[in-house]
């Protein structure tokens, strides 16, 4: 049996970055029109949706792809302060001597994917990385990847923190499981019911293996 593709989402779920992102879009805040936001804040935000965030925020929809694009400038200068989530390479090692091909959908850019990877040594680990600059159509960059790397939707599992993540797999008919350590909360990721719902990276061995067998 061929080993399934397991995606992963880069912000959150491969990379501890909630900090640094809210310390980029708390600076940006007074030139995008939005109130900065909170420790207490961000928690709240934590069992929003994407869409619900914006509108919580009350940032202007037309400015939000130009506000996205400035948050990724600015994450390239400081990626090289940005650590893997703990625990993270040693579950990619063990799913990379599993057999399991591995790779990166994210909507962060390539540039700071790549510094990240070779910063950990782990360019070698993942076989593809597709990014796209959208915020509600991470859809159109998994469609895309099966596309150019000719897989069937049912050989794919998507790895992500955010429901926006699990939409997106669901939209595409890719298996999805959602992991807590980074922005979404359980509560909420789990309304968008997600095939798994996990706590720690040491989790997705056995999730994975489940997933493979279905």
């Amino acid at each position: 049996m061929n080993r399934k593709v397991v995606l992963f989402d880069f912000d959150g779920t491969l990379v501890d970055s909630l900090e640094a992102i809210v310390r980029i879009t708390n600076r940006l805040s007074g030139e995008f029109g939005y109130q900065k936001a909170t420790a207490e804040d961000v928690e709240a935000l934590r069992n929003l949706n994407s869409m619900q965030i914006i509108k919580t925020a009350k940032v202007p929809l037309a400015k939000v792809p130009f506000l996205l694009q400035m948050v990724k400038l600015e994450l390239n200068q400081e990626i090289q302060n940005l650590k893997p989530i703990a625990g993270i390479i040693d579950v990619l090692a063990d799913l990379k001597s599993k057999g399991y091909p591995l790779g990166i959908v994210t909507s962060n850019s390539q540039d700071n994917v790549k510094t990240f990877l070779h910063n950990y040594d782990l360019h070698e680990v993942f076989s593809f990385v597709h990014s796209g600059s959208t915020l509600f159509g991470k859809s159109k960059v998994i469609k895309k990847f099966l596309r150019q790397e000719k897989f069937l939707p049912e050989e794919v599992i998507y790895v992500g923190d955010e429901t926006r993540d699990i939409e997106a797999a669901k939209n595409t008919r890719v298996q999805v499981i959602a992991v807590s350590w980074g922005f979404n909360s359980k509560e909420v990721l789990v309304k968008h019911n997600p095939d798994f719902a996990l706590d720690r990276p040491e989790e997705l061995i056995a999730a994975i293996g489940h997933l493979q067998q279905s």
